[in-house]
């Protein structure tokens, strides 16, 4: 399909760019830059579109990506694709692709099972870090509540790092995680939910990681909401020292992340 003008399809794109709501609405994201559309290639997630250059040719990698990428072909005239592509030059070929992030059934739970909850981030940036900081060590997923910041904002999928598209990322109300968290209770597989706060009452390493757990951390300005206090049966701390009350909620799910990491491999760890 060749575009030259702003015909109905470009409104949309131009909507999923710039409008949170319409990208939750369509399902949808756009993905720019050969690094994050090599990765959501790679990792397989569904393509509806690829959107490229109409008056300039293709690069080796761009010819390549319908064969393994799928979706349907669009070529856009440069005005409309530097529109999209937020340049005048050197305008990036685009994707549209859809997060598969709909199902708390994605998450596979395990003996060693590890899951964060971010109730109400108000930053993608921090969503980014603790999903690669779980995918680092050995978490099973992330899942994040609340009215959030949107982990798909055209500026952090610019810098979109594999573990987003390995590590299964649900979107879900607290009430539906809570719900499943009685379920796996249901079948025998009871997930220990701690959360984490500065003024929690005893120190990350002292409950033990080695269970189910569900790691619930809350937002750095407004902390856990009161639901997620009231549904987590310790609420943990990490030691600081000096001067430093609290570090960045990404941060302090990486220290966690790891001292779970530490206790599944053993006490020699």
């Amino acid at each position: 399909m060749r575009i030259t003008r702003a015909n109905a399809r470009f409104p949309q794109w131009r909507a999923l760019l710039s409008y949170r709501a319409m990208r939750q609405r369509a399902g949808q994201f756009v993905v720019q830059a050969v690094r994050p559309i090599s990765l959501v290639v790679e990792f397989g997630w569904p393509v509806r579109a690829l959107i490229g250059h109409a008056e300039r040719p293709l690069s080796n990698w761009a010819e390549q990506m319908p064969q393994t990428a799928g979706g349907e072909r669009v070529a856009v005239a440069p005005g409309l694709l530097g529109e999209l592509g937020g340049k005048d030059e050197d305008t990036p070929e685009l994707v549209v692709a859809s997060p598969g992030d709909a199902e708390l059934s994605r998450i596979q739970v395990g003996p060693s099972f590890l899951c964060a909850v971010f109730d109400q981030p108000s930053n993608p940036a921090n969503i980014w870090t603790m999903a690669r900081s779980l995918d680092a060590f050995g978490g099973g997923g992330l899942i994040v509540t609340g009215h959030t910041a949107d982990p798909y904002d055209p500026r952090s999928v610019r810098a979109l790092p594999g573990s987003l598209l390995t590590l299964p990322l649900v979107r879900s109300p607290s009430r539906q995680v809570l719900a499943w968290a009685e379920r796996l209770r249901a079948q025998r597989q009871p997930p220990t939910v701690v959360g984490t706060d500065e003024n929690g009452t005893c120190d990350v390493a002292e409950p033990g990681l080695t269970n189910l757990t569900l790691l619930v951390i809350g937002d750095e300005t407004n902390g856990l909401s009161a639901g997620w206090r009231q549904a987590c049966g310790t609420i943990t701390r990490i030691p600081m020292a000096c001067s430093a009350s609290s570090l960045n909620v990404a941060s302090a799910a990486t220290v966690v992340s790891y001292e779970a990491a530490r206790e599944h491999r053993g006490p020699t760890a």
